[in-house]
């Protein structure tokens, strides 16, 4: 193992993205031979990536933010009450389609910020500022909304242009905005002083500090990106599933950390890849569209996850362990 890690090839693609790619070649051949041969149509291929454009954009966002060495659990519910405010305002309130996605991204940019602050100024553990933001979430939602359940338009309604994002025909118009937003994000970690500093908050946050870097500042922006980019998967959402209800969210909590995490990015901080967390994503929405195909219950989906969040922080640790 330690030869083939070793490998130019391996080292400049990395060892874990390679794995990936495999998991999610024996993933789609497994779940194909299952439903013998059903599983090979465009249209699962589609449903599968209209699960991973939402997801995904959960993923890269709280890639930034346990790359500080913080976690946020409140990004699913955050996400339903930036798809239930943004919608219900267009819905109930007459607002155009584009004031109703600002609206979106501006409540996602909102709760990253109050994350941010809470976590970088006022010292409150990330764990306990995203509980109380999953909540606040939930609760402002059905607040909002009068705990009613909203529908988007459909893609022939007037507004119903906005479905576009996901696909135009067959044509996966998402993929190519979501693998393009990743770019963006992996450069912004890996090629800016942004992404450097947050890195090197996960690793030495004190060391940081003692250098003269106004570390707050760049704790809380990792917020600020994992909220924007929340607030943007909440159109994608709705973009493909148009239906979203209150107090809903918490299920893509753990698969949007379980997309980073079987990525590459480490639960302690100072390690992360937009990449990994890209074929990650792939892996989770892949697996639901597989488990559905199935005929099975979703959750065994929940089960499977679960095992893939022990399993890669388990490896996490491992490695950590060798490397010190």
């Amino acid at each position: 193992m330690g030869k083939i890690k070793e490998n130019p090839f391996v080292k400049k693609v990395g060892f874990n993205r390679i794995v990936l790619f495999f998991v999610l070649l024996l993933l789609y051949g497994f779940f194909c031979v299952m439903t013998g041969g059903n599983f090979l149509g465009v249209g699962r291929i589609l449903s599968a990536l209209n699960y991973a454009y939402f997801l995904g954009f959960l993923s890269l966002g709280v890639t930034f933010v346990i790359a500080t060495g913080g976690i946020d659990f409140s990004i699913g519910p955050v996400m339903f009450c930036c798809a239930l405010i943004s919608g219900y305002s267009l819905v109930s309130h007459g607002i155009s389609m584009p004031v109703a996605i600002i609206i979106s991204i501006l409540v996602g940019f909102a709760f990253g910020l109050f994350n941010g602050y809470l976590v970088a100024y006022w010292t409150v553990p990330s764990f306990i500022t995203s509980m109380a933001s999953m909540n606040i979430a939930k609760g402002l939602a059905s607040v909002f909304t009068k705990t009613q359940s909203v529908n988007w338009p459909q893609a022939s309604a007037e507004g119903g242009w906005y479905r576009m994002i996901i696909k135009v025909g067959d044509i996966p118009v998402g993929l190519f905005i979501f693998l393009a937003v990743a770019v963006i994000c992996a450069i912004i970690l890996n090629k800016t002083k942004i992404g450097r500093y947050i890195l090197c908050l996960g690793s030495n946050k004190e060391a940081v500090r003692l250098s003269g870097v106004d570390v707050k500042k760049w704790e809380m922006l990792a917020y600020i990106i994992c909220g924007t980019l929340v607030g943007i998967g909440a159109l994608f959402y709705v973009a493909a599933y148009t239906t979203v209800q209150p107090g809903y969210g918490d299920q893509y909590n753990n698969e949007a950390i379980a997309g980073c995490v079987m990525g590459g990015t480490s639960m302690a901080g100072g390690l992360a890849s937009i990449s990994g967390t890209v074929m990650g994503v792939f892996v989770i929405a892949l697996l639901q569209e597989g488990i559905l195909a199935l005929g099975l219950d979703k959750n065994y989906q929940l089960i499977v996850t679960g095992i893939i969040v022990i399993v890669a922080v388990f490896g996490d640790v491992l490695s950590r362990r060798r490397k010190n």
